[in-house]
């Protein structure tokens, strides 16, 4: 059976890393990449007889996943985020595949289901979208970028049918957090791309992603979750496009 490493980066997780632990106690080892929890985080991995822990302050999320699978003591490397729980199934096909004398690809795209408001997506972009997470670290690996990084794979790369839980929002006080964060990471980056910031674009921009998200992506069989998921995502839509064209007027005044 090919040997697999778990691999989590972490900041202040506490409260959530004790289920993504338990999901992935069945790996061979797992790889903690920490950058500085002032919480138990540490403690509650170190439990673990398996768990390697190593420090590292945050280098953005690209570099701090390589830093990880660099630590990773074997070439099969499964990524999960700290807000992520291996449902039971995927860990049996992905045991399933482990046992076979030869793995036919050098990676795998796992699904992931988003829970929001403690309600599981069975609709939805939310729901099983395929990301790369099951990877040979000889063909490849995590890019560098600093934010929504992915894994580049040199080889066949196949689709899982299991899924990762991915509980992605402590509340809504945590949704909003980290949506003023990425809207302005957006904005600064958007310009810098050379972007047109349109000062109309966020007014058409707002209705049409509550539309595409509610109808069109069936967040509407979400239930009410779906639904404060498709107003909060076009609120999102308009707030970065809006930061956008307000900080090109900063740098044009």
């Amino acid at each position: 059976m090919h040997k697999l490493s778990a691999v989590i980066i972490t900041y202040n997780e506490e409260d959530r890393i004790l289920p993504t632990l338990e999901s992935v106690k069945w790996c061979d080892e797992i790889v903690v990449v920490d950058s500085g929890s002032t919480d138990k985080t540490v403690d509650f991995c170190k439990k673990y007889d398996n768990c390697k822990v190593y420090e590292q302050s945050f280098l953005g999320f690209g570099e701090q996943k390589r830093f990880a699978v660099e630590k990773a003591s074997n070439d099969w490397i499964l990524s999960i985020d700290a807000d992520e729980v291996v449902s039971e199934s995927l860990k049996n096909e992905i045991i399933a595949i482990l046992k076979q004398p030869v793995i036919d690809a050098s990676g795998f795209y796992v699904p992931i289901t988003m829970v929001f408001m403690n309600k599981i997506f069975k609709y939805g972009s939310e729901n099983k979208f395929p990301h790369i997470r099951l990877f040979n670290k000889v063909n490849g690996g995590f890019n560098t970028l600093s934010l929504h990084e992915n894994v580049k794979i040199d080889g066949k790369v196949l689709k899982l049918k299991n899924e990762v839980l991915h509980y992605c929002y402590r509340d809504i006080a945590h949704y909003l957090e980290k949506f003023n964060k990425y809207s302005s990471i957006y904005a600064n980056k958007s310009l810098k791309k050379g972007k047109t910031p349109g000062k109309f674009k966020p007014i058409v921009a707002l209705p049409w992603e509550f539309f595409r998200q509610y109808f069109i992506r069936l967040n509407m069989m979400n239930g009410y979750p779906g639904f404060v998921w498709s107003v909060f995502s076009a609120f999102y839509t308009y707030v970065k496009y809006t930061k956008r064209y307000e900080t090109y007027l900063k740098n044009h005044s």
